[in-house]
C-alpha cells in the first residue's frame, strides 16, 4: 500500500515538474490527441442575444471624447479610471484605449499603474510580472529596448539575465552605469517563449512607450535593436543600415525633437560577437553626444 502511495506521488510530483518546464518554455496551450468535430460544435452552440436596440446609438465613450479634443463623460457609477478605460470593449481598439489611458498619467507611478491595470494586451496573462523600468527616472540618457525575457519576467526589471550583464558592460566601457541611465522596453510584458512581438503587441503598448518617453524627458534615446527601431521610427531598414546614425525623433508631449541613436540589442550581440566593433563605434558616438 505504502509503495503504491509513494509510486502516486512520484508520478504527481514529475507531472508537476514537467508542466512547470513546459510553462518556462513558454507553453501556454494544451493539445488533446483526439480530433475534434467542429462541425457538430457549431450546430450546437446557442445563437446569440440580439444586440439591443440602444446599443446602436450609445454616447461616445470617453476616450473617443479625449481622441477629438471633447469634454470626456463621466464615467457610469464612478467606476475607476484604470479600470474603465482598460477594459476592452467591441468599436473600441486596445491601442486606443492604451492612448487614452496613457495620457491620464502624468508621473512614472500614475504610469506603471496605469499599465498594470491595461487589460487590452493578452501578454499580461502569460506574464509573470509587470517589467517597468530600472535606472534613474531624471537620468540624460533613455534606453529602449525590445520586451522582457525569462530572467526580466521573473525579476520584474529590464535588462537582468546575460543582454542585461553584458549591457551593464557596454554602459561601463563609457563610463556609465545605472545610476545615470533609464531602461525600458517596447512591451513591458514577456511573449511566451521569448518568441518576437507582433505587431499588433506592439501597436497597443506604443503608447505607454512614448508617454514614458515624454514624463522621463531625457536628452538622448537610445533604441536597442530592430524592434524598437521600427516602433518608435517606423523604419523598416534592417539594424544594420540604420545602426550608428543619428536621427530627430519627434514624441508627443515634447517641445522638441529627440536625438535617437539606433544601435544593435545586446543579445544581438551575444549571438553574433563581430558585430560588437560596431556597437563600440556606437558607443563612442554617444559618449561624445554627452560631452556635448
Amino acid at each position: 500500500m505504502q509503495d503504491a502511495l509513494f509510486g502516486a506521488e512520484a508520478e504527481r510530483s514529475a507531472a508537476l515538474a514537467l508542466l512547470a518546464l513546459q510553462i518556462e518554455w513558454g507553453a501556454d496551450e494544451g493539445l488533446s490527441d483526439l480530433g475534434i468535430d467542429r462541425f457538430a460544435l457549431a450546430e450546437t452552440e446557442p445563437a446569440s442575444p440580439p444586440r439591443h436596440p440602444a446599443s446602436e446609438h450609445a454616447e461616445p465613450s470617453a476616450a473617443v471624447a479625449i481622441a477629438v479634443g471633447a469634454a470626456p463623460l463621466p464615467t457610469p457609477a464612478q467606476a475607476s479610471p484604470t479600470r474603465a478605460l482598460s477594459r476592452p470593449t467591441a468599436g473600441r481598439p486596445a491601442a486606443a484605449q492604451a492612448a487614452a489611458l496613457a495620457a491620464t498619467a502624468g508621473t512614472l507611478a500614475e504610469l506603471r499603474a496605469a499599465i498594470a491595470g491595461f487589460e487590452g494586451c493578452a501578454l499580461r496573462d502569460t506574464a509573470t510580472n509587470l517589467v517597468f523600468s530600472d535606472g534613474n527616472p531624471e537620468a540624460r540618457i533613455m534606453l529602449v529596448g525590445e520586451a522582457p525575457g525569462a530572467d526580466e519576467d521573473r525579476a520584474g526589471l529590464p535588462f537582468v539575465g546575460a543582454s542585461g550583464q553584458l549591457l551593464d558592460r557596454m554602459l561601463g566601457s563609457i563610463g556609465l552605469d545605472r545610476s545615470r541611465v533609464l531602461i525600458t522596453n517596447i512591451l513591458p510584458w514577456r511573449p511566451p517563449g521569448n518568441r518576437t512581438p507582433t505587431e499588433n503587441e506592439i501597436a497597443t503598448c506604443l503608447p505607454f512607450v512614448m508617454r514614458h518617453i515624454a514624463l522621463v524627458a531625457p536628452d538622448i534615446l537610445v533604441l536597442l535593436g530592430a524592434t524598437a527601431v521600427r516602433a518608435l521610427t517606423g523604419q523598416t531598414q534592417g539594424i544594420r543600415r540604420v545602426r550608428g546614425r543619428w536621427q530627430a525623433l519627434a514624441i508627443p508631449g515634447l517641445a522638441a525633437p529627440l536625438p535617437c541613436l539606433p544601435t544593435y540589442h545586446p543579445a544581438y550581440l551575444l549571438r553574433t560577437p563581430l558585430a560588437k566593433r560596431e556597437a563600440w563605434a556606437d558607443l563612442l558616438a554617444l559618449r561624445e553626444r554627452l560631452a556635448t
